[in-house]
């Protein structure tokens, strides 16, 4: 394997591990699953399992809008967070961050655009970051 692929599969299990904690620590409820990918200048994390039990019950009673209201609010407020993880992790700018929840499975997508002049710029398809958490 060369420096290069080393490097950003640590980035990308960094970036992991730190949006789970990050999830954690705001939500009191991290995901059970998660990962992340680099491909070319775009990083995507998978975050699986991480509703809380109010918002699995609110699910549950048809009220999932509610749901993603409050996460789509609740990423707007973390985004400068979000960005930071990334960019330390790639030694790059993220110039755009989108999130997304999907309730049925309970997914959440993040999503990072990269500027195209890091030391990264230009890489293809890179592997992922994999963490399995044992978060309540």
């Amino acid at each position: 394997m060369s420096d290069r692929y080393d490097t950003d599969a640590g980035a990308m299990a960094t970036i992991t591990r730190q949006l789970v904690a990050l999830h954690s620590e705001y939500y009191g409820k991290g995901p059970t699953k998660a990962r992340s990918a680099m491909v070319n200048d775009t990083v995507v994390s998978i975050l699986e399992g991480g509703f809380t039990t109010v918002e699995a019950t609110l699910i549950a009673e048809g009220k999932s809008q509610a749901v993603h209201e409050v996460r789509r609010s609740f990423q707007a407020a973390m985004e400068e967070r979000f960005r930071t993880v990334v960019e330390e992790a790639t030694a790059r700018k993220v110039i755009a961050y989108m999130s997304q929840i999907h309730t049925d499975p309970d997914l959440a997508v993040e999503l990072f655009v990269l500027d195209g002049t890091g030391p990264e710029a230009g890489a293809q398809d890179r592997t992922d970051g994999e963490q399995g958490t044992n978060s309540n």
